[in-house]
């Protein structure tokens, strides 16, 4: 009897805790459609607000001011002032080379010698003829002398004189004409020594001792070509300006009615800095038409004659001169699918973004051509909590221009 109520209470147990969760779940039926209910009848609903965040501090800074002049970069080639193949003047074997391939030789230093034996015996025979002319040339001015005594005396005629005075014409020619043969004998003689025309780097040399060399003064046609020589100090360096640049430049020429050479900036290859200098002393007197333009070469001392031609190097060439200008960092510029922005602080601390128009990099900085001005609170800094139109916290920072950066650009 004891089992049996024990089950009864059992099931009467799991009955009341089965009605007490079907209670419960009604009510919070009920409890959710009595909420949809009330918003649809357009009741008040309170949401919890959100927590309030108090005003983001950033560093702002008036734009920097600084006078600047607008520049061009271009790429360069180094050249030779001077290149000059060295060819023989007179033919012969050669017997001496007098350098060694590659070096530094100077104006006037031997480079080559070519037998000279044969051109000694032609000068011997130049001066024998002078000698002889000399001696005919005496011998006529002493018939001519004797003749025209004769004629004094009405021993001789006046045929006899003029045969004599004619003579003593011929004989003059003669001697001018060895005298000429004798210094184009001496001339060939001082060309079988070859020597350099200007200082400079020798290229290797392209004939050996012992070859037969063919030489001309008049021309290269048909000559030996011996070796190459380029002068290194000063060397060109080469480029090609754009016609916008061009114009540029030349517009700011004839504003400041300038006739100097300007001086350009050089950046080599293996270089941080334009650390070389020189001086733009050629434009081309047309723009190429099918690239838009035009030829120009500054001309570089090289007097550690480190520059070799051939090689290539960055310049820079000042197209304005220097005008006031606005920078900020270029951190402080947000860009904005085509656009870019600066975030200003208005006066009563909110920010305020604007579009911007840049010009380029200098010192570190971006170059802000439009858009704000020098008055311009700028955000240079906490960008990542200002929110256009949020209030903030300005602290005062600075701008600097890092010269060492501007060489680099």
């Amino acid at each position: 009897m004891s089992e049996l109520d024990d089950i009864v209470r059992s099931k009467q147990g799991l009955d009341r805790r089965r009605s007490i969760r079907i209670a419960a779940i009604a009510v919070l039926v009920l409890a959710a459609g009595g909420a949809v209910a009330l918003r649809s009848s357009g009741g008040p609903v309170h949401a919890a607000a959100p927590p309030a965040f108090p005003p983001a501090q950033v560093t702002v800074s008036k734009p920097l001011q600084r006078m600047l002049g607008d520049r061009a970069d271009f790429l360069g080639q180094f050249s030779a002032v001077d290149t000059l193949e060295v060819r023989a003047q007179v033919g012969g074997t050669l017997t001496e080379i007098h350098f060694t391939d590659g070096q530094i030789v100077h104006k006037g230093d031997l480079l080559f010698v070519i037998d000279p034996r044969p051109y000694q015996i032609k000068l011997a025979q130049a001066t024998a003829q002078i000698r002889q002319a000399q001696a005919r040339l005496a011998l006529a001015g002493s018939e001519l002398w004797r003749a025209q005594q004769l004629k004094k005396t009405d021993f001789g005629t006046g045929q006899s004189v003029d045969q004599r005075q004619a003579d003593l014409q011929a004989d003059q020619a003669a001697l001018e004409l060895a005298n000429a043969q004798a210094r184009d004998a001496a001339l060939d003689l001082e060309y079988c020594q070859v020597r350099a025309p200007f200082t400079g780097r020798i290229s290797a040399h392209r004939v050996a001792i012992g070859s037969l060399v063919s030489g001309s003064r008049g021309g290269t046609t048909g000559t030996t070509l011996l070796t190459t020589l380029v002068s290194l100090d000063p060397i060109h360096l080469d480029f090609d300006m754009s016609e916008s640049d061009f114009l540029a430049y030349q517009a700011d020429r004839a504003a400041h009615h300038s006739d100097a050479a300007p001086t350009v900036a050089i950046k080599l290859g293996s270089d941080k800095d334009y650390a070389h200098t020189g001086t733009l002393d050629f434009i081309d007197n047309a723009l190429d038409r099918a690239s838009g333009t035009i030829h120009a070469r500054a001309t570089v001392p090289n007097r550690d004659l480190s520059l070799y031609p051939g090689e290539f190097a960055r310049l820079r060439v000042e197209t304005a001169a220097p005008h006031p200008a606005l920078l900020v960092p270029a951190t402080a510029v947000v860009p904005d699918q085509s656009q870019h922005l600066l975030m200003t602080v208005s006066a009563d601390n909110k920010v305020v973004p604007k579009i911007v128009t840049l010009g380029g990099n200098r010192g570190g900085l971006s170059i802000v051509t439009g858009g704000v001005s020098s008055n311009d609170t700028v955000i240079i800094d906490g960008l990542m909590h200002a929110r256009p139109g949020a209030p903030v916290v300005p602290q005062t920072g600075a701008i600097r221009f890092d010269d060492r950066a501007d060489t680099q650009d």
